[in-house]
């Protein structure tokens, strides 16, 4: 019985393949180009270009501005989080960029659910997408978004930081006076608030301390360039 390749796959099986490899390594995307015109040609679909992280990506290579508006043309979902949290965040342009982040949460892409569950529960008061985590999740996901190794810079425009003085004000004081579980520290910030309570908590508390956690470390990333300059 001769031995079958790779090449003598069904062509839906050998794509499935290749943005399986895209998505999960750059690296392994670029040696799996380099083997054969094939295999390039492969590498060089919309399905591949929307599968990939662009997170993952070792920038230092080049062509980002090339490969950014290539991935978004395809509705790569890393692509519009990251056009949406600079829309929404940065320029302030509240609904291009909720809509651009809803359609990366739609398509499960996990950074942009978490980003957008807190976003409309601070400037809509729905907390709808919590559902959507457990509480393992949520603080795996949330710290990920929160603690990424890129360049990031503060939010500070003037809607960012009203919601956190309403939130400082109004939703902290209830975490703090809830009886559900033993107060360990009272931190009159929220530099320590994730080590105020025990882990037993009720789920009101949880959410309260989590979108402060937000409010505290969330960033916009300074690594991708603005999206206008994506040619």
């Amino acid at each position: 019985m001769a031995e079958m390749t790779f090449l003598d796959l069904p062509s839906e099986i050998q794509q499935l393949i290749v943005s399986c490899v895209a998505k999960n390594s750059f690296q392994a995307l670029y040696r799996l180009r380099s083997t054969c015109k094939s295999m390039r040609a492969l590498a060089d679909t919309p399905d591949v270009y929307s599968s990939f992280d662009l997170y993952k990506y070792p920038w230092w290579t080049g062509l980002r501005d090339t490969l950014l508006r290539r991935c978004y043309d395809v509705g790569n979902p890393s692509t519009l989080y990251i056009k949406g949290v600079e829309y929404f965040y940065v320029l302030e342009c509240h609904e291009e960029g909720l809509a651009l982040m809803k359609r990366a949460a739609d398509a499960g892409y996990e950074r942009a659910l978490y980003t957008y569950a807190m976003t409309r529960k601070l400037y809509w008061d729905d907390e709808e997408y919590f559902a959507s985590f457990t509480r393992e999740a949520v603080g795996t996901i949330g710290w990920l978004v929160r603690m990424d190794d890129a360049p990031w810079v503060p939010v500070v425009n003037e809607g960012f930081l009203t919601k956190k003085f309403m939130f400082m004000s109004t939703d902290r004081p209830l975490f703090y006076n809830c009886p559900c579980a033993p107060t360990l520290d009272f931190d009159w910030d929220l530099w320590q608030m994730e080590l105020s309570k025990t882990e037993d908590m009720c789920n009101r508390c949880f959410w309260i301390k989590e979108v402060g956690l937000f409010l505290r470390d969330f960033r916009c990333a300074t690594s991708f360039p603005p999206f206008d300059s994506w040619q």
